[in-house]
């Protein structure tokens, strides 16, 4: 990256190449890249890209410092800075220009990565991630003036192009980078109670209505005694044996007459939940 030297008198003019500097972290590595770009996989080529990656390791971690404060430690995005200029040395080609001007945003762009893919603590759309950003600027663009109010979702809107909706699922974004914990008091008062507390549990009787309103169709379809044999053992609570003596009939044909009964139900349901899914569906158990 080159930087403009003011002249006397203040103001900035098109420079010359002597009057352009380099960063003090960016070496003069043109003939180690020119090498590199000649030799096949091996110890010798291995050496050389080391030597690369020392040189320029004091640049990534400039780099790396400017993400510093946003929750992640400086030696993490030093780490993955690093990744990221390890990237750009085995991608750069020395006869398309400077390294550094490759290396940069290669570089940046792989922090910005690490921040988008790993430090949300919930898994967050790439397209929600990106509204958050653009509102995070525009309220950034639109209150850099001192005194001015905070921006609206129409004021947002207009200055980014986007839609209301769109601010709006933005801003939601933005307060939702960290999670709160369950056990986080949502109360300062002596009967405090926490998050969890408000969370509401699985009703299992849901379960039970869906079944019975499944069974009833099928239950209609049984022969009267199956279903008066049904309903004296699951309605009345008669033993199998009382059911056979009051139809006269053997307490073993009472069972077999349960179990076909019940299976050719549970079998009906089965297949109906199962063409209503439609192909490629499993049935449940």
């Amino acid at each position: 990256m080159l930087i403009e030297t003011p002249t006397d008198s203040g103001t900035s003019e098109t420079p010359t190449p002597s009057a352009r500097r380099r960063h003090e972290d960016a070496p003069d590595t043109a003939a180690l890249f020119a090498k590199l770009a000649t030799l096949e996989e091996g110890p010798e080529r291995d050496a050389v890209r080391d030597e690369l990656v020392t040189a320029w390791l004091p640049m990534a971690h400039r780099i790396a410092g400017r993400f510093r404060d946003r929750g992640e430690s400086v030696e993490d995005l030093r780490q993955v800075a690093a990744l990221g200029l390890v990237k750009a040395i085995d991608r750069f080609d020395p006869e398309r220009g400077a390294f550094e001007s490759y290396a940069v945003p290669t570089i940046t762009g792989e922090i910005k990565r690490h921040f988008r893919d790993r430090m949300w603590a919930l898994r967050v759309p790439r397209r929600v991630q990106e509204l958050r950003n653009k509102v995070r600027v525009a309220r950034r663009e639109l209150t850099q003036n001192p005194g001015s109010p905070e921006p609206s979702v129409a004021d947002i809107a207009a200055h980014t192009g986007l839609t209301e909706e769109e601010v709006s699922a933005g801003m939601e974004a933005l307060e939702s980078f960290s999670t709160l914990s369950l056990d986080a008091e949502l109360s300062a008062g002596d009967d405090g109670y926490s998050l969890a507390d408000t969370l509401g549990a699985a009703d299992s009787s849901y379960d039970v209505v869906i079944d019975r309103e499944s069974a009833k169709e099928g239950l209609r379809r049984l022969p009267e005694r199956e279903r008066a044999i049904l309903y004296m053992r699951f309605f009345e609570d008669m033993t199998q044996s009382r059911i056979a003596d009051r139809l006269g009939i053997s307490q073993m044909h009472v069972s077999r007459l349960i179990s076909r009964s019940c299976a050719r139900v549970r079998d009906e349901v089965l297949g109906q939940r199962a063409t209503r899914r439609g192909p490629g569906g499993s049935a449940a158990s």
